[in-house]
């Protein structure tokens, strides 16, 4: 299951070629452009309900938090493992107001399933150290794939077989 962040992810996004692929179901929140917390949440919730298992989020962006935050206090259900990608810092300047004022935040609780978080060393919306404390705390993996950006479609990954490989690697440590 995908879950994009801000504004969701568009065309030449990576999530968006590998749902077709995978294939993949994507989470639909009310407002990409006006993020509220809660609807995030519950619509990741409403579509993970309907999944079979084992459910593996694949997550970008503002979706990393929304999906930590479900797991942390919602449990696991179906889902065995999620991949974050670029996880943002609510804290940083670059963190969109219209997330801020949609109560997007960090739940620093230990996550209940096997979670890797991939780490670009120079996203301007979380730097890397911060990324691995928060992944630290969430008893994640980290894998760094050196500079990358945010790790979206100006990043020029493409359809981005690497993370592909990176899945790959979760679901099989998820067993």
């Amino acid at each position: 299951m995908t879950v994009p962040g801000y504004g969701g992810s568009g065309a030449e996004h990576w999530q968006t070629y590998w749902e077709p692929e995978l294939p993949a179901t994507r989470f639909r929140p009310a407002s990409w452009e006006e993020p509220d917390a809660r609807d995030w949440a519950d619509a990741l919730g409403r579509v993970v309900s309907d999944g079979e298992g084992p459910v593996f989020l694949v997550a970008h962006s503002l979706g990393c938090l929304t999906a930590a935050s479900w797991l942390a206090g919602r449990g696991t259900g179906v889902v065995g493992g999620a991949l974050l990608v670029a996880v943002p810092d609510p804290s940083g300047p670059a963190f969109p107001a219209a997330a801020t004022a949609g109560g997007f935040g960090v739940d620093r609780r230990r996550l209940p399933v096997p979670v890797t978080i991939v780490v670009s060393e120079d996203d301007p919306y979380a730097t890397a150290g911060w990324t691995r404390d928060i992944a630290a705390g969430w008893g994640a993996e980290t894998v760094g794939i050196g500079a990358a950006g945010h790790v979206n479609d100006t990043s020029g990954l493409g359809a981005w077989p690497a993370g592909r490989e990176i899945l790959r690697g979760l679901v099989q440590r998820s067993g």
